[in-house]
C-alpha cells in the first residue's frame, strides 16, 4: 500500500449548516512575509493563547493549590520545569502541523496502522473528558461561590455552557481567540493585582527568587506532589489541538512564509505558555502567603480549620481574603475560576473534534459534541459528590489528573516521531537542539509518570470506592 505524504495542502473548508473544524482550516489569512511593520506577526497570535488555557484550568490550581500551602514555595521551581517542558512540546506540536499540513491526529492516521491509531484515540478522547471533569468542579465551585447553589446542582448547571459554545463558533475562530483573551486576562489581572496591589498579601519576592534557583524535594511528600504538577502539565489533547489551530492561518506556500509562520508561533507560544507560568505561579505564592504553617484561619468571625484532607479547590478564595475581606474575595475568585472552567471548556470541546475528525473523520456538531464529553464529565462528578459530598471536589481534581497523566505518553511519543522522522515532512529538519529538548522533556515526564503511578492508582482506588 502506498503512503501518503504529509507535505501536501488542506482542501478548502466546506459549507456546512454546523460548525466543524474543516471550517476553520485557513480561515484567517496571513499577509505575505514582506509586508510592512508587524503585519505577519499579528495575524499569528492566537492559537498558542487558546493552548495555554489547558495550563491554568482548575486540575492546575488545585495542583498548585497544596503545593504552596503544604511546602510554601519549596515547588515553585517544579511549575516551573514544568512550564519550560510545555513549551518545548507546544512549540514541536506547531511545527508538526506548519510544515505538514496536518494536525497530530491526521498524522497518526495516515501513518499508523487501525490497531494503533484507534486506542491512541480512545484514550485520548478519555482525557478531553478526565479535563472536561476538572472544568465541571472549577465551574460549580465557581457558581457555588457567587450564588449559593449547592455543588450538586451546581455541577449538573454547567452543562448549560454548550451554549456559549454555539454562539462563539458562529462567530469563527478569531472571536473565540478574543473571548478567550478576555478570560485569561480576567485570570491574571485578578492574581496581579493580589500579588503588586494589595498589601495584605505581598510576598517575599526574594524568599521567591531563591527558591526558584535551589530546587529541592527534601521534605517528606514533596517528591509526590511534584510528580502530580509534573504528571499533568501538557494536557495530551493540547498537542493535537495545537498542531490543528496553526492551520487556521492560510500562508503562502513558499519556504520564506513556512519560516516566518514557525518562527512567530514560536514566540506566540513561548509568550503566552510564560503568561500561563505566571498564573500557576501566583496561585502557588497565594497559598503559600495565606495557607502555610496555619492549622486554622480566622477571617470575618469564621474559624475555616485546615489540614491535609483540605478540600484546597474550595476555600482556595481565602488567599485573597486577607486583602479584601472574605465576601468580597469569593466574588473575586470565583470570577477568576469560572473564566479558567469555560475558557478550558471551549478549548477542549475543540480538541474534540480534532481527533475525532483527524482520527476517525467523523463530523459532528459542536453542541453534539459538547453534550456527550460534558455528560462523560458530569456522571462522575454526581456520582461522587452524590455518595461523598461536597469535601470530595478535590478527591475529584486528583482523580481528572491521574487520567491525563496516563495518557501522555500516548500523545507525546507519536509527536516527537514524526518531527524527528524527516519523510513526514521532507525539507523541513527539526533542530537538533530542539529535537533533544524534546525528547528529554518527553522522558522525563514520562519518568515522573511511572513514580507516581503507584499513588496514583492508590488515590483512584480510594475516590471511587469512597475512602
Amino acid at each position: 500500500m502506498q503512503r501518503r505524504s504529509l507535505f501536501q495542502s488542506v482542501a478548502p473548508p466546506r459549507k456546512s449548516r454546523s460548525w466543524t473544524l474543516s471550517q476553520a482550516v485557513h480561515s484567517i489569512r496571513v499577509p505575505h512575509w514582506s509586508a510592512p511593520a508587524l503585519q505577519p506577526y499579528r495575524a499569528y497570535l492566537g492559537p498558542a493563547l487558546l493552548i495555554s488555557v489547558g495550563y491554568m484550568d482548575p486540575g492546575n490550581w488545585g495542583t498548585d493549590l497544596q503545593a504552596g500551602a503544604l511546602y510554601r514555595y519549596g515547588l515553585l521551581w517544579v511549575v516551573a520545569l514544568a512550564s519550560a517542558m510545555a513549551i518545548v512540546l507546544q512549540i514541536l506540536a506547531a511545527r508538526l502541523g506548519i510544515v505538514s499540513g496536518k494536525n497530530l491526529a491526521e498524522a497518526c492516521r495516515a501513518w499508523y496502522p487501525s490497531w494503533c491509531r484507534v486506542p491512541l484515540w480512545i484514550l485520548c478522547e478519555i482525557a478531553i473528558a478526565a479535563c472536561d471533569l476538572a472544568e465541571v468542579l472549577g465551574s460549580a465551585v465557581a457558581i457555588n461561590l457567587l450564588f449559593g447553589v449547592p455543588l450538586f446542582w451546581a455541577v449538573i448547571m454547567t452543562a448549560a455552557d454548550v451554549f456559549l459554545l454555539l454562539l462563539l463558533q458562529r462567530h469563527g475562530m478569531r472571536t473565540i481567540e478574543r473571548v478567550v483573551l478576555v478570560l485569561v486576562v480576567t485570570i491574571a489581572g485578578s492574581f496581579f493585582i493580589e500579588l503588586f496591589v494589595l498589601p495584605g498579601t505581598r510576598p517575599d519576592f526574594h524568599e521567591i527568587g531563591t527558591a526558584l534557583v535551589h530546587p529541592t524535594l527534601a521534605t517528606a511528600g514533596m517528591a509526590s506532589v511534584a510528580v502530580g504538577i509534573i504528571g499533568a502539565t501538557v494536557m495530551p489533547h493540547n498537542l493535537y489541538l495545537h498542531s490543528a489551530l496553526v492551520q487556521s492561518r492560510t500562508t503562502e506556500d513558499d519556504a520564506a512564509s513556512k519560516r516566518i509562520a514557525l518562527r512567530c508561533n514560536a514566540i506566540d507560544t513561548g509568550i503566552s505558555l510564560s503568561l500561563a507560568f505566571l498564573v500557576n505561579a501566583a496561585i502557588l505564592i497565594l497559598a503559600a502567603v495565606v495557607f502555610h504553617g496555619r492549622s486554622e484561619l480566622v477571617l470575618d468571625g469564621h474559624r475555616y480549620v485546615l489540614g491535609d484532607d483540605t478540600d484546597w479547590i474550595r476555600v482556595a478564595y481565602l488567599t485573597f481574603a486577607p486583602a479584601v475581606g472574605s465576601a468580597l474575595a469569593s466574588v473575586i475568585f470565583a470570577v477568576a475560576l469560572l473564566a479558567s472552567g469555560q475558557s478550558s471548556t471551549i478549548t477542549g470541546t475543540i480538541a474534540g473534534q480534532v481527533v475525532m475528525e483527524g482520527f476517525m473523520k467523523w463530523r459532528v456538531a459542536p453542541w453534539k459534541r459538547r453534550i456527550i464529553t460534558r455528560a462523560m464529565a458530569i456522571i462522575p462528578a454526581v456520582f461522587v459528590i452524590g455518595l461523598r459530598g461536597d469535601s470530595s471536589v478535590n478527591d475529584l481534581l486528583i482523580l481528572s489528573q491521574v487520567v491525563l497523566a496516563m495518557q501522555l505518553p500516548f500523545a507525546m511519543f507519536p509527536l516527537l516521531h514524526f518531527v524527528t522522522v524527516r519523510r513526514f515532512a521532507p525539507g523541513w529538519a527539526t533542530p537538533k537542539l530542539l529535537l533533544v529538548l524534546g525528547w528529554v522533556t518527553a522522558f522525563v515526564i514520562t519518568g515522573f509518570d511511572f513514580i507516581g503511578l503507584p499513588g496514583s492508582f492508590a488515590d483512584a482506588a480510594r475516590i471511587l470506592g469512597g475512602g
